[in-house]
C-alpha cells in the first residue's frame, strides 16, 4: 500500500474548515454588519498566524521575516486587499443572488495571473493558461451546478450588482495572493 502524502489530508481539512467559515460567516452576517462579520474573522485569526510563524521559525528552522520598508509595504498591501476582499465577500450574503457573485469571485486565479503579470512581471506557459482556464471553468461549473443559475444566467447577469462585486472579491483576494 502506498504511503499517503502529507500534504492531502492537510488540503482536505483546510478545504473544509474553509467551507465552515464561509458558512459561520453567512451566519454571522445575519447578526452584525458587514464591517462586524469582517472584524470577527479577523480578530480571532491574528493569534493564529503568530503561532504559526512562531512553529515554523521553532520546528521547521524557518528564520523570521526581515522588517524592511519593502517587506511591510506588501504586508499592509497584502492584509487591505484580504480585508477587503472578505467585507466584499460578506456583503454579497446581503443579496438574494449571491451565488452568482459567490460564482465570479472564484475568477481570483485568473485575477492572480493578470495581477501577477502586471505588478510583478510574471509570465505563463501556454500550459499555465489553459490550466488556469481550465479550472476557473470547472468551478464555475460546479458554481452552477450546485445552485439554481444557469450558464447563460451567469453571463446575462454581468452587469448586476452582486456580479460586480464578486468579480471585484476576486480581485482583492487576488491582489492578496500577488501582494502576499
Amino acid at each position: 500500500m502506498a504511503k499517503m502524502e502529507i500534504w492531502i489530508p492537510i488540503t482536505i481539512v483546510a478545504a473544509f474548515c474553509q467551507n465552515l467559515r464561509s458558512a459561520l460567516q453567512k451566519h454571522l452576517k445575519g447578526k452584525l454588519s458587514t464591517g462586524g462579520a469582517t472584524y470577527v474573522r479577523f480578530f480571532y485569526a491574528w493569534p493564529f498566524a503568530l503561532i504559526y510563524v512562531w512553529g515554523l521559525n521553532e520546528y521547521a528552522g524557518m528564520p523570521y521575516p526581515d522588517f524592511n520598508g519593502t517587506f511591510l509595504l506588501y504586508c499592509v498591501l497584502g492584509g487591505l486587499s484580504q480585508i477587503i476582499f472578505t467585507a466584499l465577500l460578506v456583503y454579497l450574503f446581503s443579496f438574494r443572488n449571491f451565488a452568482v457573485g459567490t460564482t465570479f469571485s472564484k475568477t481570483e486565479t485568473v485575477q492572480v495571473a493578470l495581477l501577477g503579470f502586471l505588478l510583478l512581471g510574471d509570465t505563463l506557459s501556454l500550459g499555465a493558461i489553459l490550466a488556469i482556464v481550465i479550472s476557473v471553468a470547472g468551478v464555475m461549473a460546479m458554481s452552477v451546478a450546485q445552485t439554481h443559475i444557469s450558464v447563460k444566467s451567469l453571463f446575462t447577469g454581468l452587469a448586476e450588482k452582486s456580479t460586480l462585486i464578486g468579480l471585484a472579491s476576486g480581485l482583492f483576494l487576488g491582489g492578496s495572493v500577488v501582494f502576499f
